[in-house]
């Protein structure tokens, strides 16, 4: 082919020089010329003719070599070979250059991918998490060193497994959840993400599967050492009391005569045991319902009824009503009304102490409702403990209030948050939850959850 086409191109040149070839000829072999003088002129007008063919073939070939020859190194992936520099006014020679620059440009993405790569490998090696990748007929195509310690043999002996023949096929199914699993390398509670991606067009799985015992463990240690904290605390408080009237008792009983107000000081030390029992009562059942707080039995739920029907529950004061957008939620409505009236009831609380008022309302964030309470009191001086579980400032308050309020709205996939406000007195308590999946709007947006 190639041959053929320098072939083409010699004939063009040749083809180019041959009117004023034939002028020549045609005036020497009609003058008056001797015979030598005729086949000599003809020789050399013949030889000049040919010499000139074969240099502008030269000229034109030379480089259209020089390009096949980059762009077949470029194809092997060399792309290290340059042509020649540039000519002024040189149509090859530009054609060359930009050749030139594509191997170049080619040969800097080349070393990009090259470093990417190998800090790649580097974050796999080094993360602490064992990673697969699989193959569309499911066959494992790469292991860091996590995936090898997690299955007890080296890559050699992994690559080209199938994750059936591996074990792990159960964990391609699904997207993000957790499980209990033995492998060959460990055991216990394991996060396992799997997720799809492309090499070449066809699809691959990755497979990430992250040891989760010791994080857990440490959050139930954390947990036990909480709940021991306060259940020592609230029990203490109670015990105290109650052994050192129970001593002083003992001691009356045991005076011989007894005292003439024995039986006073023996009913008032009864009176405050019996109040500290049910003290401690109060706070177990506070406990108790803390910690058996039922799932959620979601339903449709209008929300300006429901907001309506809380506000109208408060006696002490006027709850004013902001209307919002009619809206229904799927959630269980007797643990919501629960939630607001005990912030409507926190933020009455909180304005009495400054004669202020208290507003609530709804609106909506897209795929979000948020209904508000508003109060004007005098804020929230310590944000750190709102949520810790039996910490109060309130006389006689149980300290589980919030607490279970935000459990309430996270079981329902929401969330609750107190803040003050921002340029004037009070503070504003936000419960935040998805919207009813077969809310028209939302549908319409695509932005239900």
């Amino acid at each position: 082919m190639k041959l053929a086409h320098e072939r083409r191109i010699q004939l063009t040149a040749i083809a180019s020089g041959l009117p004023a070839i034939a002028v020549s000829l045609s005036i020497l072999w009609t003058g008056d010329y001797t015979p030598k003088v005729q086949w000599t002129s003809t020789a050399i007008l013949v030889t000049c003719w040919l010499g000139f063919a074969n240099s502008v073939r030269e000229m034109v070939a030379s480089p259209m070599r020089t390009v096949a020859n980059l762009l077949e190194a470029i194809r092997e992936g060399d792309y290290s070979i340059r042509g020649r520099a540039v000519l002024p006014d040189d149509a090859l020679g530009e054609v060359l250059e930009q050749v030139n620059a594509m191997g170049a440009t080619l040969q800097q993405q080349r070393l990009g991918a090259l470093e990417a790569t190998a800090l790649l490998r580097k974050v796999m090696e080094e993360i602490n998490v064992a990673i697969f990748a699989f193959d569309a007929d499911n066959q494992l195509r790469l292991v860091n060193k996590g995936g090898e310690a997690l299955l007890g043999r080296p890559m050699e002996r992994l690559i080209g497994e199938t994750a059936s023949s591996l074990g792990l096929d159960d964990c391609l199914a699904g997207e993000l959840r957790t499980m209990t699993r033995a492998f060959s390398g460990g055991s216990g509670r394991w996060g396992v993400s799997s997720s799809t991606f492309r090499e070449g067009g066809v699809p691959h799985r990755l497979l990430v599967l992250t040891d989760l015992t010791g994080p857990l463990r440490q959050e139930e240690l954390l947990a036990w050492q909480r709940l021991v904290r306060v259940l020592g605390h609230e029990l203490n408080n109670s015990l105290a009391p109650i052994k050192s009237i129970a001593g002083s008792l003992g001691n009356i009983v045991d005076r011989d005569p007894l005292p003439d107000d024995w039986k006073e000081d023996m009913l008032h030390g009864l009176n405050i045991i019996g109040s500290r029992a049910d003290s401690l009562q109060r706070f177990l059942g506070s406990y108790t319902r803390l910690a058996k707080l039922p799932h959620p039995t979601c339903a449709p739920v209008d929300v300006e009824a429901l907001v309506r029907r809380c506000a109208d529950l408060e006696l002490r004061q006027k709850v004013t009503i902001v209307p919002g957008p009619e809206i229904t939620i799927d959630a269980d409505s007797d643990q919501l009304e629960q939630v607001i009236i005990n912030l409507v009831k926190n933020a009455v609380e909180a304005a009495q102490a400054t004669s202020g008022g208290v507003s609530i309302g709804w609106i909506r964030h897209f795929s979000r409702l948020e209904i508000w309470v508003e109060d004007e009191g005098p804020g929230l001086a310590n944000t750190a403990n709102l949520f810790v579980p039996f910490f109060t400032t309130k006389p006689g308050g149980s300290g589980i209030g919030l607490v279970l309020c935000r459990q309430i709205a996270e079981a329902h996939g929401g969330t609750l948050e107190l803040t003050n406000n921002s340029g004037k007195p009070g503070c504003t308590a936000r419960l935040l939850l998805p919207v009813h999946a077969n809310d028209p709007l939302a549908v319409s947006a695509g932005l239900t959850v």
